[in-house]
């Protein structure tokens, strides 16, 4: 029996999320797509360890000790303690995110909601390695399929970026939802129930204030913490038995689309191909440093030139940028940096580092370098400015990012361009981030948190995962 009920009935888009989620088993995933999972997962356990001494880390785990459980068998992510599925979940969301150094795919931060959800489900269900990497699978091929469906931040009419009053990454709960069913190995109609519900009580969409109100709030675009909770909790709620809204995806008039606040819904594009074509493989991106993705094409640049030419800090009279046309907003033209969390989205003091040469880790986020007099000095000489070609190479490729750097330095401009950052899939096969270097970032993200063995160990899991016969094998090396 599928969620739709009796055969024949056209199934609402919640009842064929249902059925994708409880008809995928390991065995239909082709090899890209486990590939993908086990890249995704071992990047954000790196970006969980790394973010242990920033305020979203703590204040996670502060969060995770006061949630204890009849059974605290879930594992908090670099840290001797355990907590409840729910505690885990929401300090190793927080933890992932805390230094905006995890992946990326849309609407915007997946992975720090459906990882978590992934590992506390499954280190719960004692579940196998297939079975956590077929739930990570589905988690990020729902989230990115309904975030193709609405608004997004750099959508393009009539040859401008759109300002979408209402935009964020509400719709990850979806996935996340799903990823805990799976696990929880629920029949698709409680599963429907599930996504239904999960619809209900999604959080709303806060990037736009974020983006527009400076100093901006510490915990930025959302909190990934909540956001694995919500998840959770229609998970169980349709496990014990409550009804989920089937039309919730459906319903452009008082559903998801509308209280969302999308002008855009092509529900098309969420179930096309479902369960034949996997989206999410293609898309994921990566990041390199623990910066908003807006400028990682400028900082490849920048630091390209800087190496090149051997430029030191108090050489450069002037850095130059263009970049991108929708990041125009206040979070990112910010240069008063109070918090270091300020320092994560602003373009001008993310370039003055850069120009540093700091090798990108948790460094870039350390106290001492943020506020370092040096970094500070030279934010004020960069100057940030859109492409000119920005709007027309997005229409041409939705991957493109165009990036100029200028540098003024010892009487000579240097000049650099490049279109597509590092971590992104592309046309351009050297932009791609391989599973070595994502190795290499996972031991720079890991070092000082755990001893050596445990982090090869770590490594060796992840990378074999379908052969581990519990995840519990895996989630007991997170732990110093």
């Amino acid at each position: 029996m599928t969620a739709a009920g009796a055969p024949g009935l056209r199934p609402t888009i919640v009842e064929a999320l249902a059925d994708f989620t409880c008809a995928t088993d390991f065995s239909k995933l082709p090899p890209e797509v486990v590939a993908e999972s086990k890249r995704v997962l071992l990047d954000s356990i790196g970006c969980g360890l790394a973010g242990k001494d920033q305020l979203k880390g703590i204040v996670g785990i502060e969060l995770a000790s006061l949630s204890h459980g009849a059974r605290d068998d879930a594992t908090v992510i670099g840290s001797s303690e355990s907590s409840s599925v729910f505690g885990a979940a929401f300090a190793n969301s927080e933890l992932i995110s805390a230094l905006d150094f995890d992946a990326i795919l849309a609407p915007g931060h997946v992975a720090p909601v459906v990882i978590p959800v992934a590992l506390a489900s499954g280190e719960s269900a004692a579940a196998s390695g297939k079975e956590v990497l077929t739930a990570i699978a589905i988690g990020h091929e729902i989230s990115c399929r309904i975030a193709y469906a609405m608004d997004g931040l750099r959508d393009v009419e009539s040859g401008k970026v759109l300002q979408r009053p209402v935009v964020g990454y509400s719709c990850i709960v979806f996935g996340a939802a799903a990823t805990s069913t799976k696990l929880m190995n629920l029949p698709p109609g409680p599963t429907a129930s599930a996504i239904g519900i999960v619809g209900s009580i999604a959080p709303v969409h806060s990037h736009g204030a974020w983006s527009a109100h400076t100093p901006s709030t510490t915990v930025k675009y959302m909190v990934g913490g909540a956001f694995a909770q919500t998840a959770l909790t229609a998970a169980y709620m349709g496990k014990f038995g409550h009804r989920g809204d089937r039309e919730m995806l459906d319903d452009t008039e008082f559903g998801f689309p509308r209280f969302i606040g999308t002008s855009r819904w092509d529900h098309r594009s969420i179930t096309r191909g479902l369960g034949v074509e996997w989206l999410f493989p293609k898309a994921q991106t990566y990041k390199p440093y623990p910066h908003c993705r807006v400028l990682h094409g400028l900082i490849d640049t920048l630091v390209l030139l800087v190496e090149e030419h051997d430029l030191k800090p108090d050489e450069i009279q002037e850095i130059r940028s263009w970049g991108e046309g929708w990041h125009r907003q206040p979070t990112w033209l910010n240069t008063n940096i109070e918090h270091v969390v300020d320092a994560q989205n602003s373009m001008s003091h993310g370039l003055a580092l850069a120009a540093h040469r700091i090798p990108p880790s948790k460094r870039w986020q350390d106290q001492q370098v943020v506020f370092d007099s040096s970094v500070m000095g030279l934010m004020t000489r960069v100057v940030t400015k859109i492409h000119p070609s920005y709007t027309g190479y997005l229409n041409e490729y939705p991957a493109n990012r165009p990036a100029r750097i200028e540098i003024d330095a010892r009487g000579t401009m240097f000049a650099a361009e490049r279109m597509f950052p590092k971590g992104t899939p592309s046309i351009d096969p050297s932009t791609t981030m391989s599973t070595e270097e994502l190795v290499a970032k996972f031991r720079t993200n890991a070092d000082g948190e755990l001893p050596d063995a445990a982090v090869d160990a770590i490594v060796a899991t992840v990378l074999d995962l379908q052969e581990v016969p519990d995840v519990r094998d895996l989630t007991r090396l997170l732990r110093p």
